[in-house]
């Protein structure tokens, strides 16, 4: 018995048309068909198992096995009433698991998005598998192609994590043709396991990873955290496979006032427009010299050019400017300027 049923509610009126529609060899009426298929929908949300129903069925046929009625005849008549209680049995399953995704997706979104009554929510948590009295932290992959949880590369990545960490309390889904790992934020080998299977399977996706964050508000700023470190890879032209947050932010800091940042570039760089092909030349050269620590050889051979050639572009650029890119007293300005034109896509978009 399991809750309030036995499995003989289930077979209700079974023998009785198993008897009597194996006599004359006839098929089950509309009738009795339907009837199959309410107990097998009222089984469904019963909690017991499919092969416990089935056996049931088969011990039932046995015991009241029809002696006067052919084996063929009532072989079929097992098979249209075992069809059509299944029948019964997998649609309301299918609804029992639409409901079940859709509040699990209304909940994720309520958990990203600081929806809902918190003390509600957090109740909810325990039902998915998370308690957000914990600090939590997320990660998210981005790959070549949007995913939601029933295409191949989210399963892949999902059963690499859950193989490893199956009795963890960790969260993942897809969201906005992303996959995201929630897990707390005590637990970075969970996230950073999540990230190696996530880049692996999309063939060279990013990952990024919020910073851990308490409470039931903490996994939206965490998810926030991990989008603004994905855009600001795309931006900045960063390639690296894991973007951690906490590594990146000074340029959520630059962004926070766009027009002083747009004042600094434009008053900065804005010169460099005058060069013979514009700004872009020069502003790749400076943004090569600065990630090499200005570094003058280096910074010419990743640009292709002798250290002649790129003395004189930095030259041209102090000229233009009035800033010396090699002198360390005015770098700090024309540093943050070339950050902030990346960040801000000029010059290939005006400000």
């Amino acid at each position: 018995m399991t809750g309030q049923y036995t499995l003989d509610e289930f077979l209700d009126g079974y023998v009785e048309i198993l008897t009597d529609a194996s006599a004359t060899g006839r098929r089950l009426t509309r009738q009795e068909l339907e009837s199959r298929r309410a107990l097998g929908a009222k089984a469904a949300g019963s909690g017991f198992g499919w092969r416990a129903l089935v056996r049931e069925h088969l011990a039932a046929s046995r015991t009241a096995w029809p002696t006067a009625a052919s084996p063929d005849s009532v072989v079929a008549v097992m098979e249209q009433a075992i069809d059509a209680f299944a029948d019964g049995f997998e649609r309301a399953q299918r609804m029992v698991i639409r409901q079940e995704e859709a509040a699990r997706r209304e909940f994720i979104d309520d958990l990203l998005h600081g929806g809902g009554d918190p003390g509600h929510l957090a109740a909810r948590a325990e039902r998915f598998g998370l308690r957000l009295s914990r600090s939590h932290a997320v990660a998210v992959a981005e790959g070549p192609a949007k995913y939601d949880e029933t295409d191949p590369v989210p399963r892949q990545v999902a059963d690499a994590v859950f193989a490893r960490f199956e009795n963890r309390r960790i969260l993942f889904t897809t969201k906005d043709g992303r996959m995201l790992c929630i897990a707390p934020g005590d637990q970075d080998e969970v996230l950073t396991h999540f990230a190696k299977q996530a880049h692996a399977a999309t063939e060279g996706g990013q990952v990024a990873i919020g910073r851990p964050r308490p409470g039931v508000v903490g996994i939206g700023h965490s998810y926030e955290e991990a989008l603004n470190a994905l855009d600001v890879a795309q931006r900045m032209g960063y390639e690296d496979p894991v973007l951690r947050a906490a590594d990146l932010l000074v340029f959520p800091v630059l962004a926070r006032d766009r027009q002083a940042l747009m004042d600094l570039v434009r008053s900065t760089l804005s010169p460099l427009q005058q060069a013979r092909g514009g700004a872009q030349p020069l502003l790749d050269t400076l943004t090569a010299y600065f990630d090499t620590g200005c570094v003058a050889a280096e910074t010419a051979r990743q640009l292709s050019l002798s250290v002649r050639a790129l003395t004189y572009r930095l030259e041209r650029i102090h000229s233009l400017t009035g800033i010396d890119p090699t002198d360390p007293a005015h770098r700090y300005t024309l540093q943050t300027a070339v950050i902030g034109a990346r960040l801000l896509a000029w010059p290939t978009r005006p400000l």
